[in-house]
C-alpha cells in the first residue's frame, strides 16, 4: 500500500485556518515567546546548544507523529536536499544570533528591533517575488518602517551590540521566507515542515561541534527546552507557514509586527524588563504602519 497520502491534508489545513483572524492571533502570542525562551535558558545554557536542543525536541516530535502514521515522505529529503539544506543553514543561522542577542538587549526591545524583517521581507517580496503595494499600503509600510529605525538607532555601546545580532538574524530569517515562498510553496507541508526542522537541527548539532560548546541540560533546563520547542518550534511554525502559504510574504510579515506588543508584556511579566520611551514610540509607529497596510490588503476584497 502507498504511503504517499499527504499527512496534513488539504482539509485539515483548511481548518487550521477557517477562521483567519483566530490563526493569526495564535501565530502573533506563540511567535511572542521566542526570545522570552531565548532569555530564560540564556543563564543555563550557551545560545548555540540552547538553539540545539529546542529544534532537535521539535524535531523529534514532529518525526514521532509522522512516523506513527508511516506518512514520512524519505525521498522528498533526497530531491530538494539543495532547498532543505540552504533553509536549515539559514533558520539555524538567525536562531544563534537572535537566542545570543537576549545577552545584551531585553527581550521586548529585542522583539521591537527584530520587525526590521518586515523591511528586509517587503524588499526581497517585491524584487523577487514580483508581489505588489497599492498606495496606502506604501504609505504603512514607510510608517512601520520608520518606527523599525527610530528603535535601531538608539545610543549606547551596550545596546548597539545586541541591535547588531537583532538585524543579523531578522535579515537571515526574511532570505529565509523568501525561498521558502519560492520554492517550498508546492510541496507536501507536513514532511516539508519535518525536513526543515531536521535540517535546521543538523546545522545546529555543526555549529555546537565546531564551536565545542556542548553542554548536557539541566532539570530545569529540560523543562524549558520542552516547552519551547513545542510552542516556539511546531506550533508557532506550523501557523507561520500555513498562512505564508496563504498570503504574500510582505503582507505576512507586516503582521508579524503585532507580536512585540505580547513579548513586551512577558517581558515585564517574566524579568521586569521594560523597552525604553524611544522604543516604544517606534513600536507605536510600527503598528500603525501594520494597520495601515492591514487595510490596504482588505479594500480590494469588498469590491467583488
Amino acid at each position: 500500500m502507498s504511503v504517499a497520502a499527504v499527512p496534513i491534508t488539504p482539509s485539515l489545513s483548511d481548518k487550521l485556518l477557517a477562521n483567519v483572524p483566530a490563526a493569526v492571533f495564535f501565530l502573533l502570542l506563540f511567535d511572542s515567546f521566542h526570545l522570552v525562551f531565548a532569555r530564560l535558558l540564556a543563564p543555563l545554557l550557551p545560545p548555540t546548544v540552547s538553539a540545539f536542543w529546542v529544534l532537535g525536541l521539535a524535531t523529534l516530535e514532529i518525526l514521532a507523529v509522522l512516523g506513527w502514521q508511516r506518512r514520512v515522505q524519505w525521498h522528498l529529503l533526497r530531491v530538494h536536499g539543495w532547498f532543505f539544506a540552504a533553509v536549515g543553514f539559514l533558520v539555524a543561522a538567525a536562531t544563534i544570533l537572535s537566542y545570543t542577542s537576549v545577552s545584551y538587549i531585553d527581550p521586548g526591545t529585542a522583539s521591537l528591533l527584530a520587525r526590521a524583517s518586515t523591511l528586509f521581507s517587503i524588499a526581497l517580496g517585491l524584487v523577487w517575488l514580483r508581489e505588489r503595494l497599492n498606495g496606502l499600503g506604501w504609505l504603512g509600510t514607510a510608517v512601520a518602517l520608520v518606527g523599525v529605525v527610530i528603535i535601531s538607532f538608539q545610543p549606547g555601546d551596550y545596546l548597539r551590540l545586541g541591535a547588531l545580532l537583532v538585524l543579523g538574524s531578522s535579515l537571515v530569517y526574511a532570505l529565509h521566507a523568501a525561498v521558502v515562498k519560492r520554492y517550498g510553496g508546492e510541496m507536501d507541508f507536513a514532511n516539508f515542515f519535518l525536513f526543515r526542522v531536521g535540517a535546521t537541527t543538523a546545522f545546529l548539532l555543526l555549529f555546537v561541534v565546531v564551536g565545542g560548546a556542548w553542554q548536557w541540560p539541566t532539570w530545569e533546563a529540560w523543562l524549558i527546552l520542552a516547552v519551547a520547542g513545542t510552542v516556539d518550534v511546531v506550533l508557532s511554525r506550523v501557523l507561520y507557514y500555513l498562512i505564508l502559504r496563504r498570503i504574500e510574504m510582505s503582507f505576512h510579515a507586516i503582521i508579524l509586527t503585532l507580536s512585540p506588543v505580547i513579548t513586551i508584556f512577558w517581558a515585564w511579566l517574566f524579568f521586569d524588563e521594560w523597552p525604553t520611551l524611544r522604543g516604544l514610540g517606534g513600536g507605536v509607529l510600527v503598528l500603525a504602519g501594520v494597520m495601515l497596510v492591514t487595510r490596504s490588503r482588505q479594500a480590494p476584497r469588498h469590491r467583488s
